[in-house]
């Protein structure tokens, strides 16, 4: 049965891979990047996934026993219980602050201000913990207290908890159900870490005209942390893209001229460090890119997978710049929640004709699948893809796993609130092997630098 397993694992993954690489594939994968409507097929209510990890392996088994023909699985990154242990206030959350069946809702508003940016530049690291977590930390409103000092306390058991869970589902997908990831790691683009995490809508957008240079300064001075703790969360064997949600790099949040600008400089970076450390990405073009995504032919062929957004046009996208990039998407959130099958089938039968030829192709919805997809419609995709969507009888692709980056590779400088020049100044003489005191000093110190970045968004 394990071998089963691992030869139905590979078979996914060479299909998965290979569109992305745009090497010929059997047929379209049928891979979202967030399959939402996963989650609630199950029968659980939004607040029972949210709150309760035990349930997500049965969710898991019981979506993959009726649709095998998916090629990859992912589902949502919001755990309940952490957010609740430091009082995360930038979230509502089904069954605590809405209904339980109503999904999660991200809260605008401005954590940074308009006169903070230096500090931010000076030392991105201690002004995350010193101002900003404090303002996202409803339990950190007193630092210094007994309960500010409990709730870091149980945040590291919570993470401990948190990250042995998604091992155990990982595991449980690739050994179990032979279902590969579609992404494993994330990263924001800089411009959207000020604009969503930081400053907000209404700040960033009057920074721009009215503090220009220090936009462009801060979003330069987050790149290494970023990709830093984008790294530290990928998939150390390098099979899986890193996640990068795109926000407001839309129309109509910014003109081509803004975008230029103030956007698309410091992502191009950032998506180079990740590229040049052995990644893909997989890159989620909210909204309405098509002014913008013809910046996409800059960066290496097939490295970049680009879901395509319900408001974007995938015909105009795989025109565009479909000969140089793998692009997802295609099926918007009305007609799979308020479509028919034939009107499903139909649509994928021209987006395999269409988009799908000559490859580079995933089968998804905008970005995503919803929550409320009616399952004959999601079966009404899979079957359509299945008929239209076949290339040849067989994925001559190589599988790409490598736990050991491209040769020549540097990683960025690690950020670490007491280096361990530091440390070893107050702990004095040293008897015996520095290395071995060095060495987990450095890592653990890494890992909460990078945790850091975990609460920005």
């Amino acid at each position: 049965m394990m071998e089963d397993k691992k030869k139905l694992f590979e078979e996914r993954l060479k299909r998965y891979q290979g569109a992305i690489a745009l090497a010929p594939v059997d047929r379209v994968p049928i891979a979202a990047g967030a399959n939402y409507f996963a989650e609630t097929y199950s029968g659980l209510t939004k607040q029972q996934f949210v709150y309760d990890s035990s349930k997500w392996m049965e969710a898991d088994k019981k979506f993959v026993e009726d649709f095998p023909e998916v090629d990859a699985l992912r589902s949502g990154r919001i755990w309940g219980p952490l957010h609740d242990i430091v009082g995360y206030n930038m979230y509502k959350l089904p069954g605590r602050d809405l209904p339980p069946d109503v999904q999660f809702q991200f809260i605008e508003g401005e954590r940074m201000k308009a006169d903070e940016y230096d500090l931010l530049i000076s030392n991105p690291g201690q002004f995350l913990l010193e101002r900003v977590l404090p303002r996202v930390f409803n339990e950190l409103k007193e630092p210094g207290s007994m309960r500010a000092h409990v709730a870091f306390l149980k945040a590291g058991m919570a993470q401990m908890y948190l990250a042995g869970a998604m091992k155990q589902r990982a595991l449980h997908l690739q050994n179990e159900l032979g279902m590969p990831q579609p992404m494993v790691g994330v990263m924001l683009a800089p411009f959207d870490m000020l604009a969503d995490g930081l400053r907000g809508l209404k700040g960033i957008m009057t920074d721009i005209h009215r503090r220009p240079d220090k936009v462009l300064e801060a979003c330069d001075a987050i790149i290494p942390d970023m990709v830093n703790a984008a790294l530290a969360t990928a998939d150390p064997l390098r099979r899986y893209p890193i996640f990068m949600p795109l926000h407001r790099g839309c129309h109509p949040f910014l003109s081509p001229k803004q975008f230029d600008t103030f956007y698309w400089p410091s992502l191009k970076k950032a998506m180079l460090m990740l590229i040049d450390a052995g990644y893909t990405i997989r890159a989620f073009l909210e909204g309405d890119w098509s002014p913008n995504w013809h910046h996409m032919r800059e960066l290496p062929k097939g490295k970049v997978l680009c879901d395509i957004d319900g408001p974007g046009d995938i015909f105009k996208a795989k025109a565009d710049f479909g000969d140089c990039q793998c692009i997802a998407g295609g099926l918007s959130d009305s007609l799979l929640i308020l479509g028919t099958p034939d009107e499903i089938r139909e649509r994928v039968r021209k987006l395999c004709e269409v988009v799908g030829r000559d490859g580079g192709f995933i089968m998804n919805g905008g970005c995503c699948i919803p929550y409320d997809a009616k399952p004959e419609n999601y079966r009404a995709m899979i079957d359509a893809t299945l008929e239209y969507g076949r290339y040849s009888d067989r994925t001559d692709f190589e599988i790409q796993c490598d736990p050991n980056p491209p040769a020549g590779w540097k990683p960025p400088k690690a950020g670490v609130i007491t280096p361990w020049e530091v440390k070893k100044a107050e702990l004095g003489h040293i008897y015996g092997d520095e290395e071995l005191i060095k060495g987990p000093w450095e890592m653990f110190e890494r890992m909460a630098y990078n945790w850091l970045w975990a609460w920005t968004w």
